[in-house]
Protein backbone atom coordinates (compact mmCIF):
# COMPACT_ATOMS: atom_id res chain seq x y z
CA UNK A 1 0.00 0.00 0.00
CA UNK A 2 0.53 3.36 -0.22
CA UNK A 3 0.31 6.54 2.25
CA UNK A 4 -2.94 8.38 2.25
CA UNK A 5 -1.96 12.10 0.33
CA UNK A 6 -0.30 14.33 2.74
CA UNK A 7 2.00 17.71 2.28
CA UNK A 8 5.18 17.92 3.08
CA UNK A 9 7.21 20.67 5.07
CA UNK A 10 10.60 21.00 5.33
CA UNK A 11 11.31 24.01 8.25
CA UNK A 12 14.71 25.31 8.37
CA UNK A 13 15.03 26.16 12.03
CA UNK A 14 13.33 24.32 15.56
CA UNK A 15 11.32 27.74 15.98
CA UNK A 16 9.70 27.05 12.07
CA UNK A 17 9.14 23.61 13.05
CA UNK A 18 7.63 24.17 16.16
CA UNK A 19 5.64 27.03 14.63
CA UNK A 20 4.47 24.53 11.70
CA UNK A 21 2.96 21.62 14.31
CA UNK A 22 1.53 24.38 16.59
CA UNK A 23 -0.47 25.79 13.14
CA UNK A 24 -1.22 22.85 11.28
CA UNK A 25 -4.10 20.62 12.53
CA UNK A 26 -3.30 16.85 12.08
CA UNK A 27 0.45 16.61 11.49
CA UNK A 28 3.23 14.50 12.13
CA UNK A 29 7.33 14.79 13.09
CA UNK A 30 9.36 13.29 10.82
CA UNK A 31 12.99 11.65 11.41
CA UNK A 32 14.56 8.70 11.12
CA UNK A 33 11.12 7.82 9.60
CA UNK A 34 11.48 3.63 10.56
CA UNK A 35 8.77 4.20 12.76
CA UNK A 36 6.61 6.16 10.95
CA UNK A 37 6.98 5.54 7.52
CA UNK A 38 5.53 1.67 7.97
CA UNK A 39 2.30 3.30 9.35
CA UNK A 40 2.03 5.34 6.89
CA UNK A 41 2.05 2.69 3.96
CA UNK A 42 -0.15 0.62 6.02
CA UNK A 43 -2.36 3.82 6.54
CA UNK A 44 -2.70 3.11 9.92
CA UNK A 45 -1.34 6.80 10.29
CA UNK A 46 -2.94 9.14 7.53
CA UNK A 47 -2.07 12.74 9.17
CA UNK A 48 -2.59 15.73 6.57
CA UNK A 49 1.29 16.83 7.35
CA UNK A 50 4.26 15.85 7.53
CA UNK A 51 6.98 18.20 9.11
CA UNK A 52 10.37 16.76 8.11
CA UNK A 53 13.02 17.65 11.02
CA UNK A 54 16.30 16.22 9.18
CA UNK A 55 17.39 20.00 7.70
CA UNK A 56 17.15 21.28 11.61
CA UNK A 57 20.94 22.73 12.96
CA UNK A 58 22.12 21.76 16.30
CA UNK A 59 20.05 18.72 16.94
CA UNK A 60 22.82 15.63 16.24
CA UNK A 61 25.04 15.54 19.08
CA UNK A 62 25.40 13.14 21.86
CA UNK A 63 26.82 15.22 24.62
CA UNK A 64 27.33 15.03 28.69
CA UNK A 65 25.00 17.53 31.01
CA UNK A 66 23.86 17.16 34.30
CA UNK A 67 25.53 13.77 35.18
CA UNK A 68 24.21 12.24 32.34
CA UNK A 69 24.41 11.91 28.71
CA UNK A 70 22.01 13.90 26.24
CA UNK A 71 20.95 11.89 22.90
CA UNK A 72 19.53 14.81 20.32
CA UNK A 73 16.99 14.03 18.44
CA UNK A 74 18.59 13.80 14.71
CA UNK A 75 21.52 11.63 16.17
CA UNK A 76 20.87 7.76 14.62
CA UNK A 77 20.92 4.50 16.31
CA UNK A 78 24.01 3.26 14.67
CA UNK A 79 25.86 6.43 15.65
CA UNK A 80 24.27 6.31 19.85
CA UNK A 81 25.98 2.23 19.58
CA UNK A 82 29.77 3.30 18.39
CA UNK A 83 29.48 6.53 20.58
CA UNK A 84 32.15 6.77 23.39
CA UNK A 85 30.95 8.81 25.60
CA UNK A 86 27.84 6.75 25.98
CA UNK A 87 29.73 3.76 25.97
CA UNK A 88 32.11 5.25 28.63
CA UNK A 89 28.96 6.45 31.06
CA UNK A 90 25.72 4.93 30.18
CA UNK A 91 26.78 1.78 28.43
CA UNK A 92 23.42 -0.11 28.89
CA UNK A 93 22.12 2.36 25.79
CA UNK A 94 24.74 0.77 23.15
CA UNK A 95 24.34 -2.72 24.37
CA UNK A 96 20.41 -2.34 24.02
CA UNK A 97 20.84 -0.68 20.84
CA UNK A 98 22.30 -4.00 19.45
CA UNK A 99 18.95 -5.44 19.93
CA UNK A 100 16.98 -2.84 17.78
CA UNK A 101 16.20 -4.38 14.31
CA UNK A 102 18.72 -4.53 11.95
CA UNK A 103 21.53 -2.28 11.15
CA UNK A 104 19.94 -1.31 8.05
CA UNK A 105 17.15 0.15 10.01
CA UNK A 106 19.67 1.66 12.91
CA UNK A 107 21.46 3.78 10.08
CA UNK A 108 18.41 5.38 9.70
CA UNK A 109 16.60 5.16 12.70
CA UNK A 110 16.59 7.62 15.60
CA UNK A 111 16.93 6.79 19.57
CA UNK A 112 14.80 9.71 20.61
CA UNK A 113 12.07 9.01 17.44
CA UNK A 114 12.11 5.30 19.42
CA UNK A 115 11.35 6.54 22.46
CA UNK A 116 8.72 9.11 21.17
CA UNK A 117 6.83 6.52 19.14
CA UNK A 118 5.90 5.09 22.71
CA UNK A 119 6.11 1.22 21.10
CA UNK A 120 5.42 -1.02 24.31
CA UNK A 121 7.71 -4.41 22.91
CA UNK A 122 10.31 -1.94 22.14
CA UNK A 123 13.59 -1.61 23.73
CA UNK A 124 15.02 1.86 24.14
CA UNK A 125 11.79 2.91 26.06
CA UNK A 126 12.13 0.72 28.62
CA UNK A 127 16.05 1.09 29.00
CA UNK A 128 15.03 5.38 29.83
CA UNK A 129 12.53 3.74 32.55
CA UNK A 130 15.06 1.30 34.15
CA UNK A 131 17.53 4.90 33.99
CA UNK A 132 15.10 6.70 34.98
CA UNK A 133 15.53 9.21 32.22
CA UNK A 134 13.89 11.87 30.64
CA UNK A 135 12.53 13.36 27.27
CA UNK A 136 13.10 17.13 26.63
CA UNK A 137 10.14 18.84 24.61
CA UNK A 138 10.05 22.36 22.36
CA UNK A 139 6.75 23.66 22.12
CA UNK A 140 5.35 27.09 21.45
CA UNK A 141 5.49 27.57 24.93
CA UNK A 142 9.38 26.76 25.52
CA UNK A 143 11.14 23.75 26.49
CA UNK A 144 9.84 20.96 29.15
CA UNK A 145 11.15 18.07 30.68
CA UNK A 146 9.32 14.90 31.03
CA UNK A 147 10.26 11.98 33.54
CA UNK A 148 10.20 8.86 31.66
CA UNK A 149 7.94 7.51 34.28
CA UNK A 150 5.35 10.21 32.94
CA UNK A 151 6.13 10.17 29.29
CA UNK A 152 4.35 6.68 28.40
CA UNK A 153 0.55 6.97 28.67
CA UNK A 154 -0.67 3.98 26.15
CA UNK A 155 0.04 2.18 23.45
CA UNK A 156 1.99 4.51 20.64
CA UNK A 157 0.75 7.44 23.26
CA UNK A 158 3.28 10.11 24.84
CA UNK A 159 3.20 13.05 26.63
CA UNK A 160 4.01 14.62 24.19
CA UNK A 161 1.21 17.73 23.10
CA UNK A 162 0.63 17.84 18.89
CA UNK A 163 2.74 21.03 18.65
CA UNK A 164 5.92 19.91 20.48
CA UNK A 165 9.20 18.28 19.29
CA UNK A 166 11.05 15.79 21.02
CA UNK A 167 14.27 17.57 21.18
CA UNK A 168 16.58 15.01 22.79
CA UNK A 169 16.68 11.72 25.51
CA UNK A 170 18.94 12.53 28.97
CA UNK A 171 19.89 8.93 30.49
CA UNK A 172 21.27 9.56 34.14
CA UNK A 173 25.20 8.29 34.15
CA UNK A 174 25.56 4.65 35.02
CA UNK A 175 28.05 1.94 34.59
CA UNK A 176 26.71 -0.17 37.48
CA UNK A 177 25.43 -3.70 37.13
CA UNK A 178 22.89 -4.14 34.29
CA UNK A 179 22.16 -5.67 30.81
CA UNK A 180 19.01 -6.35 28.66
CA UNK A 181 17.40 -9.70 27.68
CA UNK A 182 14.50 -10.54 25.57
CA UNK A 183 12.92 -13.06 23.40
CA UNK A 184 11.29 -13.30 19.79
CA UNK A 185 10.65 -15.13 16.99
CA UNK A 186 13.34 -14.10 14.77
CA UNK A 187 15.98 -11.67 14.97
CA UNK A 188 15.58 -8.12 14.93
CA UNK A 189 11.66 -8.73 15.48
CA UNK A 190 9.74 -7.22 17.86
CA UNK A 191 10.60 -9.35 21.38
CA UNK A 192 7.05 -10.98 22.25
CA UNK A 193 8.81 -10.22 25.94
CA UNK A 194 12.25 -8.07 27.31
CA UNK A 195 13.45 -6.90 30.34
CA UNK A 196 15.87 -4.38 31.38
CA UNK A 197 18.22 -4.10 34.16
CA UNK A 198 19.68 -1.41 35.62
CA UNK A 199 21.35 -1.95 39.47
CA UNK A 200 18.29 -2.80 40.95
CA UNK A 201 15.94 -1.39 39.40
CA UNK A 202 14.07 -3.40 36.61
CA UNK A 203 12.13 -2.60 33.64
CA UNK A 204 10.33 -4.68 31.32
CA UNK A 205 8.58 -4.71 27.79
CA UNK A 206 6.34 -6.27 25.53
CA UNK A 207 4.32 -7.00 27.93
CA UNK A 208 2.07 -4.08 28.95
CA UNK A 209 0.24 -1.30 27.05
CA UNK A 210 3.94 0.93 27.78
CA UNK A 211 7.05 -0.24 29.21
CA UNK A 212 7.11 -0.87 32.85
CA UNK A 213 9.28 -1.45 35.66
CA UNK A 214 8.43 -4.63 38.03
CA UNK A 215 9.79 -6.18 41.31
CA UNK A 216 13.03 -8.29 40.26
CA UNK A 217 11.76 -10.88 43.12
CA UNK A 218 8.39 -11.21 41.58
CA UNK A 219 8.16 -9.85 37.90
CA UNK A 220 5.51 -11.34 36.78
CA UNK A 221 3.27 -10.25 39.80
CA UNK A 222 -0.07 -8.09 38.33
CA UNK A 223 1.32 -8.37 34.88
CA UNK A 224 -2.02 -8.77 32.49
CA UNK A 225 -0.26 -9.22 29.34
CA UNK A 226 -2.45 -9.59 25.77
CA UNK A 227 -1.84 -12.48 24.07
CA UNK A 228 -1.60 -12.93 20.36
CA UNK A 229 -0.55 -15.08 17.26
CA UNK A 230 3.22 -14.90 18.58
CA UNK A 231 2.57 -15.58 22.59
CA UNK A 232 0.00 -16.09 24.78
CA UNK A 233 -0.23 -14.20 28.33
CA UNK A 234 0.46 -17.63 30.21
CA UNK A 235 3.77 -17.25 28.15
CA UNK A 236 5.11 -14.05 28.00
CA UNK A 237 4.73 -14.01 32.04
CA UNK A 238 6.54 -17.38 32.06
CA UNK A 239 9.37 -15.30 29.77
CA UNK A 240 9.47 -12.31 32.23
CA UNK A 241 10.28 -14.41 34.91
CA UNK A 242 12.97 -16.63 33.28
CA UNK A 243 14.47 -13.20 31.46
CA UNK A 244 14.38 -11.67 34.81
CA UNK A 245 16.58 -14.75 36.49
CA UNK A 246 18.76 -14.11 34.03
CA UNK A 247 19.14 -10.57 34.19
CA UNK A 248 19.98 -10.68 38.09
CA UNK A 249 22.00 -13.46 37.82
CA UNK A 250 24.65 -12.00 35.64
Amino acid sequence: MKPSPFRYHAPGSLEEAVGLLASLEDSKVLAGGQSLVPLLNFRLARPAHLVDINRLPGLDRIYERDGGVAVQALVRQADALRSATLGRLCPLVPEALQHVAHQVIRNRGTVVGSIAHADPAAELPAVLLALEGEVVARGPGGERRIAAGDFFRGVLESALEPDEIATEAWFPAFTGPHGLREESRRHGDYAMAGAVRAGARLALFGVAPTPVTADPKDPARDLQPSGDIEATPEFRKHLVAVLTQDLFAA
